[in-house]
């Protein structure tokens, strides 16, 4: 018998996890084992995990949700385990959403994935599936071609041999569809949304149109500089990735214009930062690292805002690029 094993990545959400963990532990299949990597969390998430006895668990620095699923995914496939059940510690899994998922295993060894359903209503989609708004209005049992990582996504170990796992090096917000198409399209493995396998999680509330602080939205340098990265993945050459990331960048710095309130010439000069990055395969910037620069951009003038960027865009095209040192982990 095939063995299952459930890895959640959590960080600083103890009593999430607590509620994640407790819905695994009743789940009408229960998973053969459940292991938790600890991103370094500094609440009671440590003190918490030592007191579960049946719970495995890993505590290592904050590496990102990519650092995360690395890991998780490298020991589950090393320990022997032949199906992998990703999920975040903010959501949680229906009593039978395991065995649901089971029940549609096949030959085929599709990337097999929860319906994700917002936790408050219990109905609504949370991300858009195939224009579905709710879960009543899904009449096929399973809905083909679509899957959002890393809600209940279930992952065979030979997908893991011929994929790989995420790429730790991309940190967040968007190491999870990059890994998604690379599995999709780059390896053409089928995926599928199991309509009755529900995963509960919070609503998506945010939207990129939404005023952020320039200062402390550290978030945003991986969003602009991973998109290349998914693009790379997605598309059929790296000239098309190119060309779509170039689109991106301009659709992004329209959404500055348009819709931010605050700080608009320091925001569109910001992009150049991650886009000089992304072109030169350049890893090394951390949360730190990000805000420090941030801080200091902030008491610049809006000429030297606008000097620099230039500058070094020019210096991303003449420059050889730095090699990815932050190796894709392979099983």
């Amino acid at each position: 018998m095939e063995k299952v094993i459930a890895v959640v990545v959590s960080y600083n959400r103890q009593a999430l996890l607590a509620e994640c963990i407790n819905a695994l532990r009743t789940q009408s299949r229960k998973p053969d084992a459940i292991l938790v990597v600890n991103n370094g969390s500094t609440d009671n998430t440590a003190v918490w995990l030592d007191a579960q006895p049946d719970v495995y668990h890993i505590t290592q620095n904050n590496v990102g949700s990519a650092g995360g699923f690395n890991t998780g995914i490298n020991w589950a496939y090393k320990n022997g385990y032949s199906w992998i059940w990703c999920m975040d510690d903010d959501g949680y899994p229906k009593q039978d959403a395991l065995e649901m998922l089971l029940k549609h295993e096949g030959f085929e060894r599709s990337l097999l994935n929860c319906a994700v359903i917002n936790k408050e209503d219990k109905k609504s989609f949370v991300w858009n599936t195939n224009n579905y708004k709710t879960i009543d209005e899904v009449k096929e049992s399973v809905i083909e071609g679509i899957g959002h990582p890393f809600n209940g996504t279930m992952i065979h170990r030979s997908i893991v041999a011929k994929v790989g796992t995420p790429k730790p090096s991309l940190f967040l917000w968007g190491d999870e569809t990059e890994y998604y198409y690379r599995i999709t399209r780059r390896y053409n493995i089928p995926v599928k949304t199991v309509a009755s396998s529900i995963h509960y999680h919070p609503a998506s509330a945010y939207t990129y149109k939404q005023d952020w602080d320039y200062k402390s939205s550290w978030k945003m340098y991986f969003y602009v500089r991973n998109r290349f990265h998914i693009l790379q993945s997605k598309c059929s050459t790296k000239a098309m990735a190119v060309i779509s990331y170039l689109v991106f960048l301009v659709a992004f710095a329209g959404i500055v214009l348009v819709f931010q309130k605050s700080d608009k010439l320091r925001k569109l000069s910001f992009i150049a930062w991650p886009m000089t990055d992304a072109f030169r395969n350049n890893f090394s910037a951390t949360p730190p690292m990000i805000l420090q620069k941030l801080n200091e951009k902030y008491s610049k003038s809006y000429s030297e805002l606008w000097l620099t960027p230039v500058k070094n865009f020019f210096y991303s095209l003449f420059v050889p690029s730095i090699p990815d040192t932050s190796k894709t982990a392979t099983a």
